[in-house]
């Protein structure tokens, strides 16, 4: 799998008082802001991965800069910038994994998922988020 994408950012640029503003046209409803020009590629990751955070839709192909410069949305005077996204810590897409489990462990999971309308999978994957936020 790729790791790295370039996904295109809309960038209404900022000045001494404003912080320059972030559109991602691939990932509708995501925005994001950063102070520094340099600042911008770690923002976007970081507003892609909490937009994508509990979502389960494919991700997005990055859409070609070409149609996007001529796009009516985007002829405000703001720039587009090539932000490279580490697509392994957004892509949602599900992943088979083989882990060990003491058997009594694994029926209580079963068990507890089967009570709440769940999955094993999706229990695992829920207990799992909520450990690490």
């Amino acid at each position: 799998m790729v790791k790295n994408m370039p996904y295109p950012v809309y960038i209404y640029t900022g000045d001494d008082k404003t912080a320059h503003g972030m559109v991602f046209p691939d990932f509708p409803g995501c925005y994001s802001a950063a102070d520094d020009w340099q600042d911008i590629p770690r923002m976007a990751q970081e507003a892609i991965e909490c937009h994508m955070a509990g979502e389960n839709p494919p991700l997005p192909r990055p859409s070609d800069l070409q149609d996007l410069a001529h796009h009516a949305d985007y002829q405000d005077g703001g720039i587009w910038m090539l932000v490279e996204i580490d697509v392994s810590r957004v892509d949602p897409s599900p992943r088979r994994v083989n882990i060990s489990l003491p058997r009594n462990l694994l029926a209580e999971i079963d068990a507890y998922a089967a009570s709440h309308g769940c999955t094993r999978s999706g229990f695992l994957a829920e207990a799992a988020r909520a450990a690490m936020w």
